[in-house]
Order: structure tokens, then C-alpha cells, then sequence
């Protein structure tokens, strides 16, 4: 650009307040006549640009990093997400500067089809270093599906069966019908598609309802503080029972405390990933012993807790006082009081196996996990320390009968597999 170009900008009538200028100094799109940025911001746009196109030229320059992606039942790695990490510098602007930068000025100059063609293109040649049954993500910004540079990055291998394809931003209602043209194209070709932030809003839940992804990742400001934010925890665990209804995983994205993993471990979230489970880097690799350990720890009280209902007796007849002639002689009866609370049972003595009437000395819900349900019937009386533990519901109805034995087996088990 000539001097007097320059020159002419700089005596123009600029308004500094016009919000017409983008965060990187360039001109947004606009329905209105706007002014013309000042000569800084001009020139920002212009390092811009030119580092950019040297990018372009040698994308040496472009580094790809993999994230882990953690399987949470059984502490392994499940895939890796690829990320781009630019350190050429920006004259005027900066060096280091984070992917989103150059990302957004890249789109904002025209670039962005380029930039993200020759980042994916860079993913996929890595495909053949995933581990057996582990997958890649790749970001992409949906409005640039569809473009020559993206379906050329994309048509560089022969086979998506092992490729996410992320969205990684909220579109327009409007344009759904296009993205989710693209997006059925890639899913042809064999990919998935995952969708960023959950739960960031409506039109974030309006998109999943459209697109239909196999992947949803859930949005950091619900993972963040989980542990220690009942509310926040139960949105989260809303939004995987939409999920699951939709067929798709679950990935809990930015787990960083101990806290959160055991949060989302015990709602049963599929996936997550996050610094605590690994950070990028530049080759594949897996979980550390420590964070696998960590997970198969709270892999096991999770199935600790599950053991209550799978070592639940349900083949119980519950009756009351009155009805007790049309209770089998040979099934485990539970006596309940008008409004279904338990107040007895027949069932077999565990000191001689006869069938015979006992209190009922301790009553826990199914959600009570297996390792505190133990230690409660353990420390009864002796003469009933080893009688039958009566489950209900929430509303204290009766759902089955938990033998000591059977639990003790099951916390037992769950507690050598996390240590195998």
C-alpha cells in the first residue's frame, strides 16, 4: 500500500468509537457505510495478512499437538484431539499469539479456508500414528465446510472412519440446513461429528437437535467447579441424558482438579479430557500411570455403587400385615405398613439358612454407594449384623433386598480390579 494511501487514511474523518473495526484491527462487515480504520489498525491488518500467507507458504511453521482424549470407565486413551500451534511472529502485533488469532484474522482476511485446509491436512497425516481403537479430532469452523480447501484437506485420505470432525462455534439457525448438508457428506465418507460447548446456550441445543452429532462436548464453564456445585453437576448430567437420547458420548472438556474427575467419573460421563488427564503434545501419547490410576479408582467406586442393584435381590414379595397368606412360602417376603415403609421380612437366617421373621435393622436407597452401604450393615448388632438390607426408592418403597455376603463379594471384586 502507497504512502499516500497511508497518508490520506490518516487525515480522514476516523472515529475511534466505531465499533466498525474487529478485534485485530481490520473491517468488519458491515450493511452501512463505514469509515475506514486508522492507519494502525491498517497496518495491523496488513502484518496480518503478510504473516499468514508466509504461513501458507511454509507450513513447516504450522505445528500439530494431540490432546488425549481419556475413556473414563476404563482408563485408557479413546482418541486425541489435534490442535494448531503457529509460532511465527506478527510484526506489530506479536509473537506466540494463540491459534485463535490466527484463526480469526485468517477468516477475516480471507484466509480462513486456506489456513484451516492446510491444519487439517497436517492432522490426517498422522492417522496412521493413532493407537488401535482410538480416534482424531479435527476443529473446524462450520461456515467454511463446504469450501475447495477444506474438501481437498479432507479428500487427502482416503478413508474419515477414524476422524471427528469438531465444530468448534455456534451458526446461525438459518445456516444448519447447508452445515448439515456438509456435515452428511463427511459422515458418507466415514466421520463423526462432534459438537463444542453444550450447554451455552438455546441455540447451541438447537444445533445438536439438528445436526444430530455421535460426539457432544460439554461446555468447560459446566465441568469447571462441578465437584463443588451440585446445580452445575446436575446440568451436566441433564445434558448427557439428551445425549444419550440422541445415540451420542458425552466428553467433559477443561477436567483439571481431582474433584472434577470423580464428579464426572461417578455421573458416568464417557469421555473426558482436560490438563489433569493429559496436555498436548507433539506425539500420541498415553495416559500417565498416575491419572489412570486415578480413574480406575473412581472407575471402581462407581461400580461399587452399581453393585447395589446388581447384587439386589428383586424377586421380592412385599406385602402387608394383612396379605401375608398370599406371600410364596419360598421367596423373600418384606412386610410394609400402610404407606409402604418396611417394617419386616421372612427371609432365610444367614446364621442357619432357615426361612424365618426378621427386623428390618438398616434401610438404604439404590443411589447408596456399596462400600458405605458394607460398612453400615457391618456395624449393626451382631445378631443382626448379617441380616438382609432392605433397598427402596426415594420414596421409601421397597424395591428389593441387598445379602451381606453378595455386597461384600461385590466391594471386594470392584476394589482388586482398580488395583489389577
Amino acid at each position: 500500500m502507497s504512502t499516500d494511501l497511508v497518508t490520506g487514511l490518516a487525515g480522514a474523518d476516523y472515529d475511534p468509537l466505531d465499533d466498525s473495526t474487529s478485534w485485530w484491527g481490520g473491517q468488519k462487515n458491515r450493511s452501512r457505510p463505514t469509515m475506514p480504520p486508522d492507519p494502525a489498525a491498517l497496518r495491523r491488518q496488513m502484518a496480518w495478512r503478510k504473516a499468514i500467507s508466509g504461513v501458507l507458504a511454509e507450513p513447516d511453521q504450522i505445528r500439530v499437538v494431540f490432546q488425549p482424549i481419556a475413556d473414563l470407565a476404563r482408563g485408557t486413551v479413546a482418541g486425541y484431539e489435534t490442535l494448531a500451534r503457529i509460532d511465527a511472529p506478527v510484526p506489530g502485533v506479536g509473537d506466540r499469539l494463540s491459534p485463535d488469532l490466527w484463526f480469526g484474522a485468517a477468516d477475516e482476511n480471507g484466509l480462513g479456508p486456506a489456513l484451516e485446509g492446510v491444519v487439517i491436512t497436517r492432522a490426517l497425516t498422522r492417522l496412521d500414528d493413532l493407537p488401535p481403537n482410538a480416534f482424531l479430532t479435527v476443529n473446524v469452523s462450520p461456515h467454511l465446510l463446504g469450501t475447495p480447501e477444506l474438501d481437498e484437506a479432507f479428500g487427502s485420505v482416503p478413508d474419515l472412519s477414524r476422524v471427528v470432525v469438531e465444530l468448534t462455534e455456534h451458526v446461525a439457525f438459518a445456516d444448519l440446513r447447508s452445515i448439515t448438508t456438509e456435515t452428511q457428506r463427511l459422515r458418507a465418507a466415514g466421520a463423526l461429528i462432534a459438537v463444542d460447548d453444550a450447554g451455552s446456550g438455546y441455540a447451541g441445543l438447537q444445533q445438536i437437535l439438528e445436526l444430530r452429532p455421535q460426539l457432544v462436548k460439554l461446555d468447560r464453564a459446566l465441568v469447571a467447579g462441578a465437584d463443588r456445585d451440585p446445580a452445575r453437576a446436575a446440568l451436566a448430567q441433564l445434558l448427557g441424558q439428551f445425549a444419550g437420547q440422541l445415540d451420542a458420548w458425552l466428553l467433559a472438556e477443561g477436567i483439571e482438579t481431582v474433584g472434577e474427575l470423580a464428579t464426572f467419573c461417578r455421573m458416568g460421563v464417557p469421555l473426558g479430557q482436560g490438563w489433569l488427564l493429559g496436555r498436548p503434545a507433539d506425539e500420541m501419547v498415553g495416559l500417565t500411570d498416575e491419572v489412570r490410576s486415578r480413574i480406575l479408582a473412581e472407575t471402581s467406586r462407581v461400580a461399587a455403587t452399581e453393585a447395589i442393584t446388581s447384587v439386589m435381590l428383586s424377586n421380592v414379595v412385599v406385602a402387608t400385615a394383612d396379605r401375608l397368606d398370599t406371600a410364596s412360602s419360598t421367596e423373600p417376603t418384606v412386610v410394609v405398613d400402610a404407606g409402604g415403609s418396611p417394617v419386616a421380612m421372612f427371609a432365610p437366617d444367614p446364621r442357619d439358612g432357615v426361612r424365618r421373621e426378621l427386623p428390618v435393622s438398616l434401610r438404604v436407597l439404590t443411589s447408596d454407594t456399596a462400600e458405605d452401604v458394607l460398612m453400615r450393615a457391618l456395624t449393626r448388632p451382631a445378631a443382626n449384623r448379617f441380616d438382609p438390607v432392605v433397598c427402596t426408592d426415594a420414596w421409601g418403597q421397597v424395591i428389593g433386598l441387598v445379602l451381606v455376603d453378595e455386597l461384600t463379594r461385590h466391594v471386594v471384586g470392584a476394589r482388586d480390579a482398580a488395583h489389577s
